[in-house]
């Protein structure tokens, strides 16, 4: 009797959630207090590139580019009550009620694609300033019917 037993492994190179939550929660912050005005916009415009370009930098120096593709969800899961609450504020609760739903769910398309464009930017940047891996070890390891793991 033969068998043939497939074991595939991948080497993470570390978990990015943790940052990635720290990330969402600086980004729903920025979007409430944008909102909200009790900040300056043009401020609050600048400290959510630099928070968002320094997650990138993270990402690209972890080589853990691909998180770009879930990072806007992920702030958008995280922010979306601030930002409607923020709106509320603003706009007063029924006005709010109604421009916050507008924000978080149409709004948050443009908002979800900026993030994406910026955050990828960066992240590819400093991926490929970084250079390749030394992966020190075959990607592929065949072991044969005789060989034993």
């Amino acid at each position: 009797m033969s068998g043939v037993v497939f074991q595939v492994r991948e080497r993470s190179r570390g978990n990015v959630t943790a940052s990635m939550l720290l990330w969402a929660t600086a980004m729903a912050a920025v979007f409430f207090l944008f909102e909200t005005r009790w900040a300056s916009r043009v401020t609050m415009s600048w400290v959510g590139l630099g928070v968002t370009a320094l997650f990138g930098v993270y990402l690209g120096w972890r080589r853990r580019a691909a998180a770009v593709f879930v990072a806007p969800f992920v702030s958008w899961f995280v922010a979306w009550f601030p930002l409607w609450i923020g709106a509320m504020i603003h706009y007063g609760f029924f006005g709010g009620l109604f421009r916050g739903l507008f924000l978080i769910t149409i709004g948050w398309v443009v908002i979800g694609f900026g993030e994406f464009v910026w955050l990828g930017a960066v992240a590819f940047l400093i991926r490929i300033l970084r250079g390749p891996s030394n992966g020190a070890g075959p990607r592929v390891v065949v072991f044969g019917p005789n060989d034993q793991p």
